[in-house]
């Protein structure tokens, strides 16, 4: 009998991932370049500040470097773009940090969760799709008339192949989300850690 059975818990994103980036033009790439370092070292200065392993880590993202052309395919400026990722487990801290770099902008905020958390919640889902899996074997192996089953081979793996890993986007348009002295409201939500069960047993 081939069969199947899922577990799934629902649990907090712990894990705030923000990026901030800027643009810069100019007439040549070194220009352009040497603005986005500027803004860059700057930036991470004031970031290092609240660095702490796990609660909020920092490294540098995207660069980019490209030339625009005018309707006659030639040159006419250079366009670079830089980003700085601040990541971590607190929130509070993040935020405070990206609201006092004043040369970038937050380009994007996600949610996740954390490898503890994953790992926890990978568990849990785990036991109740076994769980599942041989209270749903027990069922059919009953409703055919047979007495019992045994286990012949079955499988564990988790929906779309990251265990729980699910981050809720929102997109932040410069525009939209300016750099202020107050910190950059965020908020959380909740995922779905899926982990399935198949395989097949030998009624008995």
């Amino acid at each position: 009998l081939q069969l199947s059975a899922s577990g799934s818990v629902e649990v907090q994103q712990d894990l705030l991932n923000m990026s901030l980036n800027t643009t810069r033009e100019a007439a040549d790439a070194a220009t352009v370049q040497s603005q986005l370092k500027t803004a860059i070292d700057a930036a991470l200065v004031e970031a290092r500040k609240d660095a702490q392993p796990g609660q909020m880590d920092v490294h540098t993202g995207n660069f980019s470097l490209s030339p625009r052309y005018t309707r006659e395919g030639k040159i006419s400026g250079w366009q670079g773009t830089a980003e700085l990722v601040l990541e971590g487990r607190d929130f509070p801290r993040i935020t405070r940090a990206a609201a006092r770099i004043t040369t970038l902008t937050v380009g994007n905020v996600g949610f996740a969760l954390s490898r503890e958390q994953r790992l926890k919640s990978e568990g849990e889902a785990q036991t109740q799709a076994i769980e599942n899996f041989k209270r749903k074997a027990a069922e059919l192996a009953k409703d055919l008339g047979f007495s019992g089953y045994g286990l012949r081979e079955v499988s564990v793996s988790a929906s779309g192949g990251e265990i729980g890993f699910r981050p809720r986007m929102m997109a932040a348009q410069a525009s939209s989300m300016k750099m202020s002295d107050a910190p950059v409201p965020v908020e959380a939500g909740k995922t779905a850690v899926v982990v399935n069960v198949s395989g097949s047993v030998q009624l008995k």
